[in-house]
């Protein structure tokens, strides 16, 4: 129990680290995979399969590779932000594919008629989506974007790997100095991680059940 009540500052310097990863990922993720939404539903052929595409490439790719390829790719190409960005920027486009297919099935669920009545007032397809189908969108797909980015959550802990000092490093930073106390280490770690996640999940819940009574 030392070994987290004697390093607490380092812990919560690495949840904050995690959190800001989070922040970062889930913002570009909304905002990439909203727009990809839109192109996967467009009467534009060329943007249904941009949009395709898109996800085909991101959701199917290990999130460790596009790691790679930002870390290592992008310096190559001249373009060297900070590990912090490099590690954001592969993790917020690869949850945004997720964002993309969970918001689409949300918009499929909108019935037709709201579309083509808001097109016969006048909107354009942008005007229709941001302003009748999309804010309808997202209160449909409340519990399953918080699976996303859920997920995402947990798989801030791969910045890890690339020194990132994030909560799963300060784990393993503790774990190489106080070794006997692994176990409680671990616990420790988990149970910051698992707030989080009940922090996003009660905010979802939260947000749905606000929602659904303004209906």
């Amino acid at each position: 129990m030392d070994a987290l009540t004697e390093n607490w500052d380092i812990i919560l310097e690495g949840f904050l680290k995690t959190l800001q990863l989070l922040v970062g990922a889930g913002a570009l993720a909304l905002v990439v995979g909203t727009v990809i939404a839109m192109f996967r539903v467009s009467p534009v052929p060329v943007l249904r399969r941009t949009g395709a595409v898109y996800v085909a490439i991101f959701r199917n790719s290990p999130l460790l590779v596009l790691l790679l390829i930002t870390y290592y790719g992008l310096p190559q190409l001249g373009i060297n932000p900070s590990f912090y960005w490099k590690i954001v920027l592969a993790m917020g486009l690869y949850t945004a594919a997720f964002v993309a297919e969970s918001l689409r099935s949300g918009i499929n669920g909108i019935p037709l008629g709201q579309a083509e009545a808001s097109r016969s007032l006048g909107f354009t397809f942008g005007q229709s989506m941001t302003q009748v189908v999309l804010p309808q969108a997202f209160r449909n797909v409340v519990p399953p974007l918080a699976s996303v980015f859920i997920a995402l959550t947990k798989n801030t802990s791969l910045a890890m790997s690339f020194g990132i000092a994030e909560a799963a490093f300060r784990m393993k930073g503790l774990i190489n100095d106080y070794a006997a106390d692994r176990w409680t280490i671990f616990i420790g770690i988990a149970l910051g991680y698992i707030i989080i996640v009940e922090a996003i999940s009660l905010g979802a819940a939260l947000l749905e059940r606000r929602w659904r009574a303004e209906r």
